[in-house]
């Protein structure tokens, strides 16, 4: 087994009288989507001692101890007069609290915007802060030519996203943006295109859900004279500045030529539904979505109203406070309702401490006013784990794909060379049927089939034709033999178990059965399930035709919509 170096910060000088601090870790930091490269990575931290004293981005609890250790080698902890803050979370103020210690206290003013400065109080409430909001002064002066320009940079994952420019060094303090999760020696960036597919990586992780509001920020930073990018993490970007700057816009204009657009919407009290909400735009993102991330606490109605107006589906994440949902979500629910297109797809998740009330109205809200669902909902308690989060990046590949469907997205034109047996095939494909799973059972032996191939026969008695393939389950065709048609439910993934490409040879191992009257399975998270004996059957290609009775079925759910099965081609399943 490979040793991993242990952790460290490593100094170097990036401008005059200004260091920077790279906090490092050689293997993955955390289990979020964005560390998936397991490249380590660095939290950038910065340091400009002119007159006055700077420290710019202290890095999190990860990195407390051995942090300020260092960070006292190079400075007087009691001389730092301001700590400038990017952005403002619980890990983050960690190390904010340490430093805030007896000796140091009295002198640190923090320059934050104010959706920090809310965070940093409620996290720290029992200290006496002094605080300069960047949201008021324009500048921050250190003397020496060290007058600090701040930015500040909103974005739905960093609301109280804040830049910093040194025109003294012309060093552009970028925070989130221009980062990369890699950990080596090179404090720049010399040998930047090895780090194409990293910074991209990055970038769909951190930023695609929210490319509207980086084009925001890309051109308030476009009258800067910058020759360094110094972001929160990765290597400063000085030799590949304006190509660097090229590829943010691109892949932000290329979030707009997707053929599908999805509004996520949500609050997040902790950051941990805002965890999850990265997670699921991942998911969508990857499956090839354009998706547009919406902090309900800080987007005005009227764009949440227009964004659910230009989108093909929406989602919703919120966390449970007192038993409810937050004010910006209700709101946000209400223009929903009163708004969307019935036809739109739609999905819930979130985060609770106890109870999980909020995730129920969203989900009874919407599912009341006639919106089918993409998946099902997610609830998560606390924290999100690894296990969740990989569930909710599924979920979003899921939603895509049954957006897919609704839409019902045109194939592209047949070419001209294309024989008539395949714009047939293509034609016939577009016939469409409720996806089943049909079950059967033989001296003890269960087996399932997924079928779409179904439709009802007759009223009186009930009765219902289906088309079994000669190489599949031969029980259901046989004269007199019974089986149970599982009706299933949109969104409810459990179509996987039973695709002709599944791994597991007991294809019930995994879910949940019971037997039916006539012996054979029923799926309890189906929509609802047939009884059914095997009356006539006709011979018909390479299929039999069974015209079968219903002897008995049940609703599983009374709410919910039958899965559908789509295909390009009638010469497939």
């Amino acid at each position: 087994m490979t040793d991993i170096k242990p952790r460290d910060v490593q100094v170097a000088e990036i401008g005059a009288q200004t260091l920077v601090l790279r906090s490092r870790t050689w293997d993955r930091l955390k289990f979020e989507v964005e560390y998936a490269r397991q490249k380590g990575t660095t939290a950038n931290s910065y340091l400009i001692q002119a007159d006055k004293i700077a420290l710019i981005d202290p890095p999190g609890e990860s990195f407390t101890e051995i942090f300020i250790e260092e960070l006292a080698h190079h400075v007087y902890l009691q001389k730092i007069d301001y700590v400038i803050l990017g952005h403002v979370n619980s890990n983050r103020c960690a190390t904010l609290k340490a430093l805030l210690n007896v000796e140091t206290a009295p002198q640190i003013t923090f320059v934050c915007t104010r959706a920090a400065e809310v965070a940093l109080r409620s996290a720290l409430p029992n200290l006496d802060l002094r605080i300069i909001l960047a949201n008021v002064e324009e500048t921050i002066d250190l003397g020496q030519g060290h007058q600090l320009q701040l930015i500040p940079t909103p974005t739905p994952r960093h609301p109280d996203g804040l830049c910093v420019f040194d025109p003294a060094s012309r060093i552009l303090y970028t925070d989130k943006l221009f980062g990369a999760h890699v950990c080596d020696d090179a404090v720049f960036d010399e040998n930047w295109k090895q780090l194409d597919e990293d910074r991209r990586y990055y970038f769909d992780c951190i930023h695609a859900a929210q490319a509207k509001q980086v084009e925001a920020a890309l051109d308030k930073l476009s009258e800067i004279r910058a020759k360094i990018y110094a972001p929160g993490h990765g290597p400063l970007v000085r030799y590949s500045l304006s190509r660097f700057t090229f590829d943010y816009r691109q892949w932000c204009e290329q979030q707009k030529t997707q053929d599908l657009n999805v509004a996520l919407l949500y609050a997040s009290a902790y950051g941990n539904t805002a965890t999850l909400a990265n997670a699921i735009a991942q998911g969508m993102i990857q499956a090839g979505a354009s998706v547009q991330s919406i902090n309900c606490e800080f987007t005005d109605p009227a764009e949440i109203a227009a964004a659910l107006e230009q989108c093909d589906g929406f989602i919703f994440g919120s966390p449970t406070l007192g038993g409810h949902a937050p004010t910006q979500i209700q709101t946000a629910l209400g223009i929903a309702l009163s708004t969307a297109t019935k036809t739109k797809l739609t999905g819930v998740f979130g985060s609770y401490g106890w109870s999980g009330e909020a995730i129920d109205l969203l989900e009874t809200k919407l599912q009341d006013a006639g919106f089918r669902f993409g998946f099902e909902p997610i609830r998560v308690k606390f924290k999100p784990t690894e296990a969740t989060l990989k569930q909710g990046e599924a979920a979003g590949g899921e939603f895509v794909q049954a957006l897919r469907k609704t839409r019902k997205i045109r194939a592209p034109r047949q070419l001209a060379a294309e024989s008539q047996s395949d714009r047939t095939g293509h034609a016939v494909g577009r016939i469409t049927g409720s996806l089943c799973v049909l079950t059967t059972q033989e001296n003890g032996v269960n087996r399932g089939m997924l079928t779409s191939w179904v439709s009802q026969a007759t009223f009186s008695p009930p009765g219902l034709t289906i088309a079994v393939s000669k190489e599949d389950n031969e029980d259901a065709a046989q004269l007199g033999g019974s089986f149970v048609l599982n009706i299933l439910k949109e969104g409810r993934n459990l179509r996987r178990y039973f695709q002709r490409t599944a791994a597991s040879n007991d294809r019930f191992a995994e879910i949940a059965t019971h037997s039916a009257n006539n012996g054979c399975l029923v799926l309890d998270e189906a929509l609802a399930y047939l009884e059914c004996r095997v009356q006539d059957r006709m011979e018909c290609g390479d299929h039999w035709l069974v015209y079968a009775l219903v002897e008995d079925g049940k609703l599983l759910e009374s709410n919910g919509v039958t899965a559908v099965q789509h295909r390009k081609s009638g010469s497939q399943y």
